[in-house]
């Protein structure tokens, strides 16, 4: 999701690439299907207040079938049918 990345500081370098990475107008719309997918999820997570953004982001990969790479597994392991891939560091 284009607005998580975009909303922290981020300096023109970074905001270069991730646009070679993945592109702005190459962005999955969240809509319907997304936004039911979530908000079962959000009934279904422990403590799902302040955690939205997240569970948006998880709800877009279950309607996609998308595997979830992150630097933070510890958001997500608690959301069922999410895919997960924790980045190594």
């Amino acid at each position: 999701m284009a607005f998580e990345w975009r909303r922290g500081p981020r300096t023109s370098e970074e905001l270069s690439d991730q646009e070679s990475l993945f592109p702005i107008p190459d962005s999955i719309p969240f809509g319907p299907e997304e936004a039911i997918v979530a908000a079962e999820s959000y009934r279904k997570v422990k403590r799902p207040r302040g955690r939205e953004i997240d569970i948006a982001i998880a709800a877009s990969a279950i309607v996609h079938n998308a595997i979830l790479w992150t630097l933070n597994p510890d958001d997500f392991k608690d959301i069922l049918k999410l895919r997960l891939l924790p980045a190594r560091g």
